[in-house]
């Protein structure tokens, strides 16, 4: 299975930290997924705004088909203003309805509060519900408190979350193996 580690910001390092130490785990506990971490911040960008497809540039063409070719995905995201950022929104945007249908998706979000978890709840999980992912129960969320200086995981309770995440996440990539990706309905 290939699975795609998204760094969901162009700016900041501690969501490509914590996409690391997941990659680190996941090579642990599934030594058989294939793993290919993808940040946003490598891409041009260009707004989604109803034109055809074919006249987007190639940067997004290439962001579009990493995520069809996609068997299951890891979302980072840092939360600003209490929400996602607009370079993951937009991202979202981009794809067709179908393409992350039966795919399991975890999530792990940093942020400057507390309080910001609840972008995963109230944002997230309705866009990923949207395109019908096998969204896994436990997501993680990290604070600056988490980190030292460099930008390194020092909470050992996020890291043994982060270690769940992944076992969790290995058994949603089991059971999506069996799933049919294409639906019998037409929605």
């Amino acid at each position: 299975m290939k699975i795609l580690l998204v760094d969901g910001t162009i700016i900041g390092r501690k969501t490509g930290a914590i996409l690391k130490q997941i990659e680190t785990y996941i090579k642990e506990f599934d030594g058989s997924l294939e793993l290919e971490l993808l940040h946003l911040a490598d891409f041009e960008h260009q707004f989604v705004d109803g034109r055809p497809f074919d006249q987007y540039n190639d940067d997004m063409k290439t962001l579009v088909k990493k995520f069809e070719e996609a068997d299951g995905y890891i979302l980072a995201t840092p939360i600003f203003q209490g929400s996602i950022p607009g370079v993951l929104k937009n991202a979202f945007d981009f794809l067709h309805p179908k393409a992350l249908r039966y795919k399991p998706v975890s999530i792990v979000a940093n942020g400057g509060t507390q309080q910001h978890h609840l972008v995963v709840e109230n944002q997230l999980k309705p866009i990923l519900d949207y395109f019908r992912a096998l969204v896994t129960p436990n997501y993680v969320y990290t604070h600056a408190s988490h980190f030292d200086k460099d930008n390194n995981i020092i909470d050992e309770n996020v890291l043994e979350r982060l270690q769940e995440l992944v076992r969790v996440f290995g058994k949603y990539c089991e059971l999506s193996n069996d799933l049919p990706k294409e639906p019998i309905d037409q929605h």
